[in-house]
């Protein structure tokens, strides 16, 4: 894990307490670099003074959430860095609100209780496998799809379809 040492980390979330354990499993996974703000709002203009690589967000914060703040980020005419990988971390795991941060364009989701080996497996994730970005009307950020088919030729979308003209 030592290769995570030269990570510039952002830590986000309005719970001091949350912030301190996160930052505590950073630190055992070696990463030195860790800049911590208590709300979405902050986070950016820390984005916007310093090179992160990483952020780790919080979903439920005010007066800007995880969600609102991953949409800036990616879509905002003057985003830092709008590939920029995005963890949600959040104690509301419901289907919903995964959806939601999905389709704001969260890299990749983890729900509190946090634990290391969690946050670590996205952490590789985000870092030594990153998705490819797709941009359509409704959307910018990472490809949704987990798998891509070698057998895929397109431009359908799922097997059951038929090819069409492009």
């Amino acid at each position: 894990m030592s290769s995570l040492s030269a990570l510039q980390v952002l830590l986000v979330d309005d719970n001091a307490h949350m912030r301190a354990i996160a930052s505590a499993v950073l630190q055992s996974a070696g990463i030195r670099k860790v800049r911590e703000a208590n709300d979405g709002a902050a986070a950016l203009g820390i984005l916007r003074e310093h090179a992160i690589d990483l952020v780790i967000v919080d979903f439920n914060m005010f007066p800007l959430d995880g969600v609102e703040f991953t949409r800036l980020v990616r879509n905002s005419p003057d985003s830092a860095n709008p590939y920029l990988p995005i963890i949600m971390m959040t104690g509301h795991s419901e289907k919903t609100r995964v959806y939601e941060a999905r389709d704001a364009g969260v890299t990749e989701f983890v729900v509190k209780p946090i634990t290391a080996k969690a946050i670590l497996d996205r952490i590789q994730a985000v870092i030594f496998k990153p998705r490819s970005f797709v941009k359509t009307d409704g959307y910018f950020g990472p490809d949704r799809r987990r798998t891509q088919l070698a057998s895929y030729t397109g431009p359908w979308r799922r097997a059951q379809d038929k090819p069409h003209e492009v």
